[in-house]
């Protein structure tokens, strides 16, 4: 097993999320809003994209660093075609322990399902902001309905891509009021649900701390309800906190990246869809991979140039939030997927 490389604050490298594409079929108003991703949007062209050759190539080189954990991202990962063959090739990499799955749910079939898990999907994360259904379309900005996105959570469990875990993003008179029925709803179904304060991620949702709707504020909701206890992380570098229902109704998780942010603990890395190294969601500086890779870079070299990168990293983006200048140029949350 290969030993994981520390960065400068000694957190080791374990988890690597690939954006599989920077386009989406949804204008959520928190990550796509359409008045800046409208029909003039300049997207990545298909060349400038990873191929599958190179994600595998580049997982490879990954896990030779210390990762251990794959999370296929987006935007909308379900928009690449033939992605149960990328999965199966991910699969056979030696050391790779999990290959799990971010998506909107809309385009989560039933024989996609099992394709996926048959391919070596381990797991599935859909998003899901709310049951409501004008609120839910209101967000997701295209008019996709919550009962879709049900619809694809019971195929994913189906298909065994199990716990399956719901996100919801939770904004202040937003979608504030659905904490509740969305907590009633995943209650005893064996599936988590996870909610996520608004974070301040890229340059265009106008974040804005009064939006914020805190982790703590979540939870007492909740509490009140129906009781909950807490719960110990379940691996190290876990980002959500995570609680159990008293009365024996499942599991909650909460990430609180703005009110009690987990800097110390990250374990993550991501690539974007053109092949660039990010070691922060809120970064707005990279390492280009892809192109010293098409130019011909073995695979020592390209090993060299991230472990410089990750040994180097004194990111924690989170913590300093309240006492550095608001960072201008972020990486978009659609182009590395969160």
């Amino acid at each position: 097993m290969a030993s994981a490389v520390l960065d400068l604050r000694s957190r080791p490298l374990k988890d690597l999320r690939i954006s599989l594409t920077d386009r989406c079929n949804f204008r959520c108003t928190y990550c796509m809003p359409r008045s800046v991703f409208g029909p003039g949007y300049q997207f990545l062209t298909p060349s400038s994209v990873m191929s599958f050759d190179e994600i595998v190539r580049l997982v490879q080189i990954s896990q030779g660093l210390g990762v251990e954990n794959i999370r296929l991202t987006g935007g909308e990962p379900l928009l690449r075609t033939g992605l149960d063959h990328l999965i199966n090739r991910l699969s056979q990499v030696k050391g790779i322990r999990q290959i799990l799955l971010t998506t909107n749910g809309s385009r989560l079939t039933q024989p996609l399902a099992k394709r996926l898990k048959e391919s070596g999907l381990t797991r599935v994360t859909i998003s899901l902001d709310a049951l409501d259904e004008e609120t839910f379309k209101s967000i997701n900005d295209v008019g996709f309905s919550s009962q879709g996105v049900l619809q694809a959570i019971d195929y994913a469990a189906e298909a065994g891509l199990t716990p399956v875990k719901i996100n919801m993003v939770v904004k202040k008179n937003v979608n504030a009021d659905q904490i509740l029925t969305m907590a009633d709803r995943f209650r005893h179904s064996g599936h988590i649900l996870r909610f996520i304060e608004f974070m301040d991620v890229g340059n265009s949702n106008r974040w804005s701390y009064q939006d914020v709707v805190s982790g703590q504020s979540i939870v007492e909701t909740i509490h009140e309800k129906w009781p909950l206890k807490p719960l110990a992380p379940s691996r190290p570098g876990e980002v959500a906190r995570r609680y159990q229902y008293a009365d024996g109704g499942g599991e909650i998780g909460i990430i609180s990246s703005v009110s009690q942010p987990f800097c110390t603990s990250c374990t993550r890395a991501r690539l974007s869809a053109e092949g660039k190294l990010y070691l922060c969601l809120f970064a707005n500086q990279s390492v280009d991979l892809l192109t010293p890779l098409r130019q011909g870079a073995d695979d020592q070299e390209l090993a060299f140039l991230w472990r410089t990168a990750w040994t180097t990293r004194d990111d924690q983006y989170s913590l300093d939030r309240a006492a550095i200048p608001v960072m201008r140029n972020k990486v978009e949350m659609s182009h590395i997927g969160g």
